[in-house]
């Protein structure tokens, strides 16, 4: 038996799958003279290139929520990139400060373009990803980025926005859109109402753009956040996380990239 058993075992281990192994670091570049903080996560058990996607944060900033949904993606089998769209990681702790800092970005598109496109380079020098294969998606600010950026053109396979702003000051011109794109908003978000909605698929349709867009019941804005119902109480803002709309969204932006990819 004593002969037996390690043989069992040694069996036993190379008929285990692998198991994933999900890494994450904080990285450093630069955009401009400017120092800019992301972190990227990939699962070091599969090998070879993948596709990389882009992770733009909330208007409080580059924080831990981003962290945690680069890591999903990572779980997926892609290598993620959570972005800095402020500089040194900068976070705002206020609405008042969060708007202003969103805003300035909203209102200045060629820089937020330029701190976009130096995150996607930083993404694309990693060494597991597939720099042909690059995609983005957003949260509320991130949501409104990821969609700026696919109407200048930018060649991404594509971008998803989970309960981003949908109106813009540069509507997308007549063949403009290379990407595809995902929108994902809650029926009951005050700051993305139905008329929003709907002037957003008057622009797609007029740029002959590829889209679609899925609304959820009863979701209100940050509907993907665990933490937006603190938020929400603590500064007096309709936020409300929804479970229910979290996981059919995120299940959907899953299905999204595998056929985009």
């Amino acid at each position: 038996m004593k002969r037996i058993v390690p043989i069992i075992l040694l069996t036993l281990l190379a008929a285990t799958p692998t198991l994933a192994a999900v890494k994450g670091e904080e990285i450093q570049y630069k955009s401009g003279d400017v120092a800019m903080r992301g972190y990227i996560a990939w699962d070091d058990a599969i090998k070879g290139k993948r596709p990389g996607v882009l992770v733009v944060h909330e208007w409080w900033g580059h924080n831990e929520y981003a962290r945690r949904r680069a890591r999903m993606l990572a779980e997926l089998g892609y290598t993620a990139l959570a972005l800095d769209m402020y500089g040194d990681g900068k976070q705002a702790h206020h609405p008042d400060d969060a708007g202003k800092m969103s805003g300035a970005l909203r209102e200045n598109l060629p820089l937020a373009r330029k701190r976009f496109d130096a995150a996607r380079a930083a993404l694309e020098k990693h060494r597991t990803v597939d720099a042909k294969r690059i995609a983005a998606i957003g949260y509320c600010f991130g949501g409104a980025v990821v969609l700026e950026m696919a109407r200048m053109g930018e060649p991404l396979r594509g971008v998803a926005s989970f309960h981003g702003s949908l109106n813009t000051n540069a509507p997308a011109k007549a063949g403009a859109v290379k990407a595809a794109i995902l929108v994902m908003t809650g029926a009951d978000d005050p700051f993305v109402p139905a008329d929003q909605v709907e002037a957003f698929r008057k622009e797609m349709d007029a740029a002959g753009a590829k889209y679609e867009v899925v609304v959820y019941p009863g979701a209100k804005h940050s509907f993907t956040n665990p933490d937006a119902d603190e938020y929400g109480k603590k500064f007096n803002l309709p936020l409300a996380y929804n479970e229910s709309a979290d996981k059919e969204s995120w299940a959907a932006l899953a299905r999204f990239l595998k056929e985009i990819m």
